[in-house]
């Protein structure tokens, strides 16, 4: 299928628009929506919230009788089926358009081609596949919880130029400057959850809110806790509800929890710890698409050794801490270099005096 420059053009608009509910939307994927007559812009939207119409429906009422006859360029493939909301298939047939180009199928199996081929019945001209790459990006998690069952799972961390993240003492604020700490916020502010250890709770009591940064909710924040050792006054625990994860049961504990508010879970490896793989199939369960970890080297090294890191996001500061500091991930020694995991670095950038490395398994 061959795309004109007008196509890609609308398309690339298209993708601007779902970009602005990047903190949103979830657990539905980001979407937006163009339609074009004669050349010309006659409607456009977002979807902006769940429960909310979705991008095709605010396009379609911005255009009013002008959808009649018009392109319709969707970043994901129109919905067939009712959920919260009537399917966006059935609304751009009634309006009368022509032509529906979107930039994926979507992978969702309650759809996954049924908008597309509801619209050919309806004897609309379709297409895909128009900056897929760049639509898929977009809803990667979305992607992933719809295809792998568990969400995608992006690991920060900040360090010093040789790998250190914290003091032995503990002492870990603050390694990189302000910058680097807002664009961490914006990374926290785009994920549905925020994963931690309970380590890094009890040494840094940290809240993990989205403060730097506006936004109109707070990602669910999960603490992996295998012996239910949170203290009742951790600041993680004020606030909103925080779902705790544990391996080990502790009736009086989980009610302790629980009677505030927050929920506990259950999820044992068979060896006393919290199953990860599992952790993040309950989180996949409740419509968490992106997962933005901030965790100490042990449990980072616990997901970097089960492969469920899908993408590093680090900060490096221009400072030296020396070899006695803790590291970043705890992984096994190799006594080969056969054995290391290799990168491909996605994105490096600097802000302020920090380096910014965006990264994925090859």
């Amino acid at each position: 299928m061959s795309f004109s420059a007008v196509d890609h053009g609308m398309m690339a608009r298209a993708l601007q628009l779902a970009e602005r509910a990047l903190w949103t939307t979830s657990p539905n994927p980001r979407v937006g929506c163009v339609l074009v007559r004669d050349g010309e812009i006659v409607g456009e939207g977002w979807h902006e919230k769940a429960g909310e119409p979705h991008a095709e429906v605010h396009a379609l009422r911005a255009a009013g009788d002008s959808a009649k006859g018009a392109t319709a360029y969707v970043t994901l493939e129109p919905c067939s089926h009712h959920g919260r909301t009537p399917p966006c298939a059935e609304a751009l047939i009634a309006a009368g358009v022509s032509r529906v180009v979107a930039a994926m199928t979507d992978p969702n199996p309650l759809v996954s081609g049924n908008g597309m081929a509801l619209l050919r019945a309806a004897g609309i001209e379709t297409a895909s596949g128009l900056l897929e790459n760049e639509a898929r990006e977009l809803n990667i998690g979305f992607v992933s919880r719809m295809t792998r069952g568990r969400p995608w799972l992006r690991l920060k961390a900040a360090a010093s130029l040789d790998g250190k993240t914290a003091l032995n003492n503990g002492v870990s604020q603050w390694i990189t400057g302000p910058d680097a700490r807002r664009d961490g916020h914006a990374w926290r502010a785009r994920a549905c959850a925020i994963l931690t250890g309970i380590g890094t709770v009890r040494d840094d009591d940290p809240s993990l809110t989205v403060r730097d940064v506006t936004t109109t909710r707070q990602p669910l924040r999960v603490v992996v806790d295998s012996k239910l050792e949170i203290s009742p006054t951790a600041r993680i625990l004020q606030g909103e509800p925080v779902l705790i994860v544990g391996a080990v049961e502790n009736a009086e504990k989980m009610a302790l929890l629980r009677s505030t508010g927050n929920f506990v879970e259950i999820r044992n490896n068979g060896a006393g710890k919290v199953d990860l793989k599992a952790l993040l199939e309950l989180l996949a369960q409740r419509g968490i698409n992106e997962v933005h970890t901030e965790a100490g080297f042990k449990l980072n090294g616990s997901l970097l050794r089960e492969g469920l890191v899908d993408e590093l996001l680090l900060y490096l500061a221009p400072c030296l801490i020396g070899h006695a500091a803790s590291g970043l991930f705890n992984l096994p020694e190799l006594t080969t270099l056969d054995g290391k995991q290799r990168l491909q670095i996605r994105d490096l950038r600097q802000l302020g005096e920090d380096i910014r490395l965006i990264a994925r398994f090859r």
